[in-house]
């Protein structure tokens, strides 16, 4: 399932009906080219475009220069190359969302070496590549290194299968690179030093990202690095550099704006009575960066170092504590003078109090994210909807907030919907099952109801907490606008997920999981899943005849039945009447892929 008309390609003949498209004229060229296409960059107004007819597909085809496929299998890379053949920058996603929560098991799939082989042979122009959650092998980041002689910018994100010897060869063999983010993937420690393997001149590099690689780092070769980056902007280091390395850094690299500190702690190299000496030269090293308006890191905090970066908090606009375990008292010092923040993400070791300062301060706050120290159920948390109260309150240009919490009320939810009617994002996870309005014990049906119903652009929600059939029945009437849900531990019968399917005309992306949703539910959906990107379902009640029926009826629809048990045989029969564990359903252009696993049966 694609979103829209397709991120990546159309499958609707434009019209003029069949045989060969008509001569592509040099009035349709200059009209199409120079007149409409030059002023489309929004990929949705660029797949209307490639409707028109056949010739404007075709221009649209030949000019499309950045390239967005929400799901490397709704298309098959030979069709993609084919279709966009002067591609510059790819953005490609890989793995559904709850990979990131262990709910796909390993070896599911989306490896990247068929898209870079087709990309290889036909495309040598591609400068600019993004992967979310696939499988990156060495082998393709060498032969990615190797391929194109103008790529410049490589960002991974959740991705795994690679380590440091593919880092080294894109160091050593990207010449022009410009960025290289590395964000929450898993990274093999192969002992190779990768940093030194940059070239000795000066480099282009902007951006440097590299706080997810756990292994120690070269540091007289990063600091080279540094020092002969001069257009160097974003630097995230990972845990393995102290503050004292830091420092060294920062004083090679003032121009900096964004800095993700490491683990911002002594790192074993202060001696006994030299912490203030060092604070002093870590806060002079602050002071000087005046570009700074980003900082990150802060893993393993010191927190006798946390007074040094004062000096820049008066012109941040983002600030990511989403890894420090940050006290209300460490926090209230630096975010007293954060008047500019925009972008804030805390864990909740900073308690309500925490909150309560951030929203006194923080007026032009846009993005809040309260992360969960400790994420099991039955963990005792340390934020409530008395946090929450105090950002709708404080925070009225909030657009978008995930917020994790042990204790949640109607009341706080109503507030936050009212106080900041334009919230874009609402993601309220409330740990532990099915829990209710702590003050009074009921269903948090009216809290959820009132955002959806008082928040009219609100394109991403998440609920969590008892809810019943009336908080779905909500969203279907009110959430017109919603493209993301994701739902767990909640609703009590079909008719929720009917409410849903039937009433939310633009939902894109909808993931479920531990909820009492069966086949009547899904079925529901028929009329609507041709235009989604995927359906995510687990660990609720649908049956092998209920997803056989979805598959028979839309036939273009890739049905997946992911089973805990790979050790199955492939030919092995399935009972119609057989629980279905997990549900990933997509449409895609190419058909039902051909590297699905033993634990993956394809209906």
């Amino acid at each position: 399932m694609r979103e829209g008309r397709s991120s990546e390609m159309s499958d609707e003949e434009p019209p003029g009906g069949g045989g060969p498209p008509p001569p592509f004229s040099d009035q349709v060229l200059e009209n199409v080219l120079e007149s409409v296409l030059q002023f489309l960059d929004c990929r949705r107004d660029r797949n209307a475009a490639s409707l028109v007819c056949r010739s404007w597909c075709r221009a649209e085809g030949q000019t499309r220069r950045e390239l967005f496929i929400g799901n490397c299998y709704a298309v098959s890379p030979a069709r993609a190359v084919e279709r966009f053949p002067r591609v510059r920058a790819l953005v490609l996603k890989g793995k559904p969302r709850f990979a990131d929560f262990e709910l796909v098991p390993a070896g599911w799939g989306a490896g990247f070496s068929p898209w870079l082989a087709a990309l290889a042979t036909s495309n040598p122009w591609l400068e600019r590549l993004c992967l979310k959650r696939m499988s990156v092998s060495d082998a393709d980041l060498s032969r990615l290194a190797r391929s194109f002689p103008s790529f410049r910018d490589l960002t991974l994100i959740c991705c795994d299968g690679f380590g440091t010897v593919g880092l080294a060869a894109i160091a050593e063999h990207c010449r022009h690179l410009r960025v290289l983010d590395l964000i929450e993937n898993d990274v093999e420690d192969q002992g190779l030093d990768w940093v030194s393997r940059f070239p000795e001149s000066t480099t282009s590099l902007e951006s440097l990202v590299f706080d997810c690689v756990g292994c120690e780092v070269n540091m007289d070769a990063l600091e080279a690095l540094v020092a002969r980056s001069p257009s160097l902007r974003r630097l995230r280091v990972n845990q393995r550099v102290s503050v004292r390395q830091l420092r060294s850094l920062m004083v090679r690299a003032p121009q900096l704006s964004d800095l993700g500190t490491g683990s911002f702690g002594e790192g074993g190299e202060v001696g006994e009575g030299e912490g203030e000496v060092e604070v002093a030269d870590l806060e002079a090293a602050f002071a000087a960066s005046r570009s700074l308006v980003c900082l990150s890191g802060f893993r393993n905090h010191a927190p006798q170092f946390i007074p040094a970066i004062y000096p820049v908090c008066a012109n941040l606009i983002s600030l990511n504590l989403g890894y420090s375990v940050i006290t209300a008292e460490e926090l209230e010092p630096v975010i007293i003078h954060c008047h500019n923040l925009q972008t804030f993400w805390v864990l909740d070791t900073v308690h309500d109090e925490g909150l309560q300062a951030v929203a006194a301060t923080c007026k032009d706050l846009r993005e809040l994210r309260v992360f969960p120290l400790d994420g099991t159920e039955d963990s005792e948390g340390f934020v409530s909807d008395i946090g929450l109260i105090a950002i709708s309150e404080g925070c009225p240009k909030l657009r978008s907030i995930l917020y994790f919490c042990h204790g949640m009320t109607n009341a706080a939810v109503v507030s936050m919907s009212k106080n900041c009617p334009e919230l874009v994002v609402f993601r309220l996870c409330i740990m532990g099952l099915r829990r209710p309005d702590r003050l009074t014990g009921e269903a948090m049906d009216e809290g959820f109801g009132a955002i959806v119903m008082n928040c009219k652009k609100l394109t991403r929600l998440a609920v969590s907490g008892l809810l019943t059939d009336k908080a779905f029945l909500y969203i279907g009437k009110y959430g017109k606008s919603v493209r993301t849900l994701s739902v767990a531990f909640a609703g009590n019968s079909d008719s929720g997920l009917r409410y849903v399917l039937e009433g939310c005309p633009k939902l894109q992306k909808l993931e479920i999981r531990d909820s009492p949703f069966g086949d009547a539910a899904l079925l529901s959906g028929l009329h609507h899943y041709y235009s989604m990107r995927f359906l995510w379902m687990s660990s609720c009640k649908l049956s092998i005849r209920g997803c056989k029926e979805v598959a028979q009826r839309l036939p273009h629809l890739v049905v997946e039945v992911i089973r805990d048990r790979p050790e199955k045989d492939d030919d092995e029969a399935i009972d119609d009447g057989e629980a279905v564990e997990t549900l990933y359903m997509y449409r895609s252009l190419a058909g039902p892929r051909d590297d699905a696993p033993r634990f993956v049966k394809i209906l």
